[in-house]
């Protein structure tokens, strides 16, 4: 039997290195360089980010998410949540340590599933820090529906040619490639019938029609693309993991990053609670201070122990991908913690939102970006009700109907039984005795 939940010291030292370095040193770019975190490094970014990013490889922390085929150190998914704890406050963190989103899930499918040559071409840059890249799978008209996907690409000799539209493909603004998926085989299953291909972001025929902003951003800020693949042609060696794979890769890279969304977001929900306490023990009104209020002792405990369960389940989440090395086998907890990050980080954010009053909306409190973290956590990589299907399906299988009429906990029925167990106990003793 072994329920450990501390963390090895030499990790633990790591983690600590970690906070402290992201306080002092990467803060501070969110504060002064905001929104430029997925654009490329200019001349007066590149001299303050790339030793930092080094200062990180210096303490094996980059790339966390990698193992040593790959570069990295082979922490796993564990060890990875308890870093997001800290990277998640941040946002550009990531991008110092080398695991911001898209580009995690991109590069796990291109070393799953690429040729040679691919991750030559487009892993290892990745992988190094050096380029972006974009996933790009939405379609305006299909949202949630796989189904209703219209995007075509089809065999022109020794090319593929893909035709179609794509819509919030993030950061394909500053993306060097593309990952796009799109109906190879319209007429079997798009399960069956989808392929995926990478594809440079400066190929011929692809038309970024606008860059769409998340709520609160001006117009040119925005960083989710509305695409037109106007009979982009590619060689056919720019097909990924082979024709028809399309969903089967897309499970290993949606199944990672809906994890790696809920690691972050309890860094979120526990910055939220920082503010919250911080706030009510300075703030005084009606003779006392907000933290001996009824009210507000009542939230504090529900943010408390709403993210002290929701870390728990990330944590062992993650400790059953480690264990068990397959997301099919834990797609059940990942369904769950994914549907659970957008109530919890709502939840947590407007109570200390709403303990500063009028200073909580206002935007010189991060507040608003917080706040958008729960709506933009309950549609990507997938909604929250087809998250809940997912688990209720899954636990589902664990159980069978009622053998006959009544439920088995049917009292009546339930007497009858003991009495019989305890009249051939009772049989048993005599025969004994």
């Amino acid at each position: 039997m072994a329920w450990d939940f501390s963390t090895e010291p030499e990790f633990q030292e790591k983690l600590d290195w970690a906070r402290e370095f992201v306080t002092e040193r990467v803060e501070p770019l969110d504060l002064l360089y905001p929104h430029r975190q997925f654009h490329p490094l200019d001349d007066e970014l590149r001299p303050i980010v790339d030793p930092m990013k080094q200062e990180v490889r210096d303490h094996d922390l980059w790339g966390a998410h990698l193992g040593p085929e790959l570069g990295g150190k082979g922490y796993g998914q564990l060890k990875l949540a308890l870093l997001n704890e800290i990277l998640g406050v941040s946002g550009w963190a990531p991008i110092v340590f080398g695991t911001q989103a898209p580009d995690t899930g991109n590069a796990e499918i291109i070393a799953h599933y690429g040729t040679e040559a691919q991750k030559e071409k487009y892993l290892l840059p990745l992988l190094n820090g050096e380029v972006f890249s974009c996933y790009s799978m939405t379609e305006p008209q299909a949202g949630s529906d796989p189904k209703q996907f219209t995007c075509r690409a089809w065999r022109d000799g020794d090319d593929w040619v893909i035709d179609g539209w794509k819509f919030f493909s993030s950061n394909a603004r500053t993306a060097s490639f593309l990952i796009v998926m799109a109906i190879t085989d319209p007429d079997v299953s798009v399960y069956q019938g989808a392929s995926m291909f990478l594809v440079p972001t400066d190929t011929p025929g692809v038309d970024m029609v606008r860059h769409v902003g998340l709520a609160g951003e001006s117009e040119d800020e925005g960083m989710h693309a509305l695409i037109h693949y106007n009979e982009v042609r590619v060689p056919a060696e720019s097909l990924l993991g082979g024709e028809g794979k399309a969903f089967a890769i897309a499970q290993t890279r949606l199944g990672g990053g809906r994890v790696h969304h809920a690691m972050r977001s309890v860094a979120t929900c526990q910055k939220a609670l920082d503010l919250f306490c911080e706030r009510v023990l300075s703030r005084e009104t009606q003779g006392s201070v907000l933290a001996r209020k009824e009210f507000i002792q009542g939230e504090i405990a529900d943010s408390y122990a709403e993210l002290a369960q929701f870390r728990l389940l990330v944590l062992y989440t993650a400790w059953e991908i480690d264990h068990y090395g397959d997301y099919q086998r834990t797609r059940k907890n990942i369904a769950a913690i994914k549907m659970l990050t957008p109530k919890v980080v709502h939840d947590a954010v407007w109570r200390s939102m709403h303990a500063h009053g009028a200073l909580g909306v206002s935007n010189e409190m991060p507040f608003g970006g917080m706040w958008m973290a729960a709506p933009i956590m309950s549609v990507v990589d997938g909604p929250t009700e087809v998250h809940k299907i997912t688990v209720a399906r899954e636990v589902l299988k664990g159980y069978e109907p009622s053998p006959g009429l009544w439920p088995t906990a049917h009292l009546p029925a339930q007497r009858e039984l003991a009495r019989k167990k305890l009249a051939a106990w009772t049989e048993h003793l005599v025969g004994n005795s």
